[in-house]
This record gives structure tokens, C-alpha cells and sequence, in this order.
């Protein structure tokens, strides 16, 4: 193979005398025309190097090619040649240089004056390297091949200066580019390490660098941010032997790591990063969870809904709820009033700080409990409104999972998420647990079947989590006769919700409807044994009505509308509450 030199400039330059033909096929090449797009041109200098390998001849064809790719990547002539072998085998994920030396007519050794070129190729992004068992690879990244498919040149974006979100985004990306085997175990590790020294300024970072300066070393910093990965990004409390096996191409290096899990001598055991997961009760050495504690230490400055929906971010805003006038009987109202001055954020801080010194549990569960319609879960919202705290609703429905192990895997990820809302909020949210019945009641007798043992383990983790409570969790219930004496020690505080007694009613209903006399309000009130929920859907029956007919109903259509909202079976006893599971209820 001649020698050959290449200028910095537009042009190709050779250094051997040219003959009269040669100089013909060049001006031949510059009347050729050119295809237009990045792509084709990489596709003609391949065709190129396998008609005339790397001699003069390839030179001269692809001239006017090489040139246009010159000013389109900025590139020298040498890396866009092996740009356009690189691009050729990317379906490959372990591309090495040795392949070439087919296509190029040449042996291995001279290619390897070429390092610095395919150097530089490296630097620019435009491939990665791995080195296996002292074999080095090559890949070609996806967003590579998206530029040059939309006739762009390929414009690294910078990962330094994320943000948590952003950081956790790119390593999801990673892990996916992983899965489709685009990325090498070797590449994922060092692309995932990249990540965190090019921000060091994040809290997850940050703690990742303490870790690896204590006990994270090269075996596991794959294994940890696997485990980081599937808890954000794919909102998965716990990993399985079978996932992680996924993450290592190598067999011996999986059976290495799984030895070290198993006997619990894993640093990542050791150093409570990970544990086992509970499963009733008894630790499975095959499936494992993150730690609070490291959750805690990882996520303080992470909203982690952002990363399980793509929904609002879960929290129910106190400028967006709609003010409401409630009545209370004198009891009641004193109370609540009492509670909102402790909710109030100058001395909700001061009370906190206070009870820590002391050593005292900081945090504030409430329970507000009574009957349906007596305006419990309405009075956490007004409550919210006037401390201005957000409040993070819990369907209880929802996390009662009828896949067994299921459920508790939800109510881990709801305190899980209220932590970090406690710590990235700048006032303490609430959380709201309502109609709480189906959680805060009697535990079951230990050998009960498999769904008590289910409900009992979730409430076990309910009580520890009161326990460590940092914020305000508010649950609302209907009935209290068989609220679980654990339970009831724990609230701090419990208002009793009474129907309101007739002064108190003739004021919600004048409220909610002032067209009526104080009289007429008044013999409302004494008539009818209602709640101030009922009284509302007597009042929005009214006003459909009067919406249908044009008219306002009279007193006397009030009163039928009174008469019939209350249904009443004497000859049958009141429904239980109890958990719904599989489309039945099993009575408390």
C-alpha cells in the first residue's frame, strides 16, 4: 500500500508524481456528482474500499465524496474512512479493528499507525470503545446513526450540570441501550460513571462518591446503580437473581456476585445499601430491595413521581383547592381550630424542633373519625388550604393489591414518596389516608390464611411508619370500634366527627341554600337526622331541578326530597365494612 498524507485543508493532497491518466480519473471524480446526503456518500467510500481497498485508486474514486464529508463532520480524510466501516458494521456491538483488514486489502499492523485517528473519533463520540479481557471493541451509539440518518453531524450533548431528573433520564437511556445490547456491560459501567463525576454538585452523586470512598468498589458499582435504575426509573421495589443476571455478560462474574449476595457478605449487604426482602416474615436470599436508609441518603432531592408517571407530580395543591365554609358542633370546631394553629408553619417548625430535643416523636398523625358525610376528608382539605400544605391523597382501594406481596410492595413506595415530597417540599405536605378502615383495623389472628397474613403485614408496616413519621398523616375513618389499639396509640391526635346538632344544622343549610327563610332553615334542622353531606345532596338535587324546570323548588318539594334521600331496610342488619379482595368482602 502507498503511502499517503493528508492535509489539514479541503483538499486531498498525494505525494507521488501523477500521470496524465490519473489526472483525468481525478477530474473525472470532481465532475462526478455527489449524492446529497451524509449517508449515501458514507455508503459510495464503502463501496469504494471494497472495489480498491485503501490504494490510489480509492483516493481518487471517492474524492469528491471524502470532501463533502470533510465539510459536513469535520472530520479528516482517515476518519471519515474508518467513520464509514464503523457505521457499515454498527448492527454489531463489539466491532474490532482486525475486521477491517479484510475490506482494506492491508494487515493488522498497518492499521495501528491510524490509532490516533480512531482516537479521535473516540473523543468526538462518534464511537466507544470497550476492553474485555484485553480485547478492545468498538460501538457505534444510536444517537450517532439518528444524526447521520437526518443528515446532521453528530453533536455531543454535554451531561455535566444536570439536574436529578435529567441525570436519572440519561440513565435510563443507558440501561435501555444496555438491554438492546447497543452498549457493552463494560461501556454501561463506564458511561454510568461518567454520569456521576461530570456532577458531582448532586445530592445522589455526592453520595455515590462516599460510598465509593468507603466500601462501592468496580464489582459492584454496576450491581448499585442496577438497583438505583429499577427503583426511579421502572418504580420496581425489589430485584430478583434472574434480573440481575441480566447485567452480566459473563457467567463466572454473575455466579461470583450472586455467591456473595447469598452468604449476606456482599459489601452492598454489609454496608446496608441492600437487603433481603420480606417475604412474610422470613428473608428470600433471591429477591432484594434497596434500604430505607439508603433511600433516604440517595433521593433526598428527588420528587420520585416524576419518574413512575407521567402525570401531575401526585400532589394536590393548596392554592387549587376551593375555599368552603364547614359548621361544627362547638366541640369539634374547637378542635379543628386548635389543630389548624399547630398546622400552621410558624409553629409546626417550633413544636418539631421542640419534641427532637426532647426525644420525642416529631411527627403528627391525626385521625379524624364519625360518620359518613360529617365532613372529615373536607376538613383535611381546608385544613390544607389555610396552612398552605400540600396534601398527597392515598387511594386505599388502589393499594390493596389481590396479588399477594403486592400490596405491601405499595404501601412501602407511598411513605417512600412522602418522604421525598417532606424533603423536597419547601412547607411539609399531608398525607391522607382516607377512609382508612380497611387498613387501621384488628389485626387477624397469626394463623389466619393468607390474606390476613397479607393485611397484617401491611399494617405492620403502617405502624412502623408512624412510628418514623417526619411530616403530617391525617387518616379518616367511619368506624372506630375496631380500630387496632397499636393504631390508636399512635395517633396524636383524634376528633370525633358528631352529626351536627340542630343550630349547627340550620346554618348549613341557610348556608348551602339562602333563598330559605332562618325559620324554614330551622325546621329543617329539627325535622331531619341529616349530615352535612346528606344535606348537600338534598341541596344539589334542588338545584338540578331548578336548573330543569327554571323555577326554585318550594319548601314543600324540599321536604320530599328530605324524605326521600335516607334509605332504610329495618328487617336487615347494617352492612359491615370490610376488605375487598377478588370482587367479595370478607367481613372484618
Amino acid at each position: 500500500m502507498d503511502d499517503l498524507c493528508f492535509d489539514e485543508g479541503n483538499e486531498i493532497e498525494i505525494d507521488f508524481e501523477l500521470d496524465e491518466n490519473v489526472k483525468k480519473d481525478i477530474e473525472k471524480s470532481k465532475k462526478k456528482k455527489v449524492p446529497k446526503t451524509i449517508l449515501e456518500n458514507i455508503e459510495c467510500i464503502v463501496d469504494g474500499l471494497a472495489k480498491f481497498k485503501l490504494r490510489d485508486d480509492f483516493f481518487i474514486e471517492a474524492k469528491a465524496n471524502i470532501d463533502f464529508l470533510k465539510k459536513k463532520l469535520d472530520l479528516s480524510p482517515i476518519q471519515i474512512v474508518f467513520l464509514s466501516l464503523f457505521i457499515e458494521n454498527s448492527h454489531n456491538s463489539y466491532i474490532e479493528i482486525s475486521s477491517f483488514t479484510r475490506i482494506l486489502g492491508c494487515h493488522l499492523i498497518s492499521l495501528l499507525k491510524y490509532t490516533h485517528e480512531i482516537e479521535g473519533l473516540e473523543e468526538n463520540h462518534l464511537i466507544r470503545s470497550n476492553v474485555y479481557k484485553g480485547r478492545k471493541s468498538y460501538t457505534v451509539p444510536y444517537e450517532v446513526i439518528d444524526a447521520l440518518k437526518q443528515n446532521k453531524k453528530y453533536t455531543y450533548k454535554s451531561l455535566e450540570g444536570l439536574n436529578t431528573i435529567e441525570l436519572f433520564t440519561e440513565i435510563e437511556n443507558l440501561f435501555e441501550e444496555f438491554d438492546e445490547d447497543t452498549l457493552s456491560q463494560m461501556q454501561l459501567i463506564n458511561e454510568l460513571d461518567n454520569l456521576i463525576e461530570n456532577n458531582p454538585t448532586l445530592n445522589f452523586c455526592k453520595q455515590v462518591k462516599i460510598y465509593e470512598d468507603s466500601f462501592l468498589n468496580n464489582k459492584n458499582f454496576g450491581l448499585f446503580m442496577f438497583f438505583c435504575y429499577r427503583f426511579i426509573c421502572l418504580e420496581s421495589e425489589k430485584v430478583n437473581l434472574s434480573q440481575i443476571k441480566e447485567i452480566y455478560e459473563n457467567k463466572r462474574d454473575f455466579s461470583q456476585i450472586k455467591l456473595s449476595l447469598q452468604s449476606g457478605k456482599n459489601e452492598l449487604i454489609k454496608n446496608n445499601i441492600i437487603e433481603y426482602a420480606n417475604d412474610n416474615g422470613i428473608a428470600n436470599k433471591e429477591v432484594y430491595s434497596l434500604t430505607n436508609k439508603a433511600k433516604e441518603e440517595l433521593f433526598v432531592d428527588l420528587e420520585l413521581n416524576k419518574f413512575i408517571s407521567n402525570s401531575d407530580n401526585g400532589l394536590l395543591e393548596h392554592g387549587k383547592i376551593i375555599e368552603k365554609k364547614l359548621y361544627f358542633n362547638e366541640g369539634e370546631d374547637s378542635q379543628i381550630k386548635k389543630l389548624q394553629d399547630y398546622l400552621s408553619e410558624e409553629n409546626f417548625s417550633t413544636i418539631q424542633e421542640r419534641l427532637e430535643k426532647q426525644g420525642m416523636r416529631k411527627g403528627f398523625a391525626c385521625l379524624f373519625h364519625g360518620s359518613p358525610g360529617t365532613g372529615k376528608t373536607e376538613t383535611v382539605y381546608q385544613l390544607a388550604r389555610l396552612t398552605k400544605r400540600e396534601i398527597m391523597f392515598v387511594d386505599i382501594a388502589q393499594s390493596k393489591s389481590m396479588w399477594y406481596g403486592e400490596s405491601e410492595k405499595i404501601i412501602k413506595r407511598i411513605f417512600d414518596k412522602y418522604r421525598g415530597y417532606v424533603k423536597s417540599c419547601k412547607t411539609t405536605p399531608i398525607l391522607l389516608f382516607n377512609e382508612a378502615d380497611a387498613i387501621i383495623g384488628k389485626r387477624k389472628e397469626a394463623n389466619s390464611n393468607s390474606v390476613a397474613q397479607t393485611e397484617n403485614t401491611i399494617q405492620n408496616i403502617i405502624l412502623q411508619e408512624m412510628e418514623n413519621l417526619d411530616g403530617i398523616m391525617i387518616a379518616t375513618t367511619n368506624l372506630t370500634q375496631n380500630l387496632d389499639s397499636a393504631f390508636e396509640r399512635r395517633f396524636l391526635f383524634k376528633i370525633d366527627f358528631q352529626k351536627p346538632k340542630p343550630e349547627v344544622k340550620a346554618k348549613i343549610w341557610k348556608s348551602m341554600l339562602p333563598s330559605l327563610t332562618k325559620q324554614e332553615a330551622i325546621e329543617l334542622s329539627n325535622s331531619f337526622d341529616f349530615s352535612g353531606g346528606e344535606i348537600e345532596n338534598i341541596v344539589r338535587k334542588y338545584t338540578i331541578d331548578s336548573i330543569l324546570t327554571n323555577t326554585k323548588p318550594s319548601i314543600e318539594k324540599i321536604r320530599m326530597y328530605c324524605k326521600t334521600e335516607k334509605i332504610e331496610n329495618k328487617n336487615s342488619p347494617k352492612n359491615k365494612i370490610g376488605f375487598i379482595y377478588y370482587g367479595k368482602t370478607q367481613d372484618k
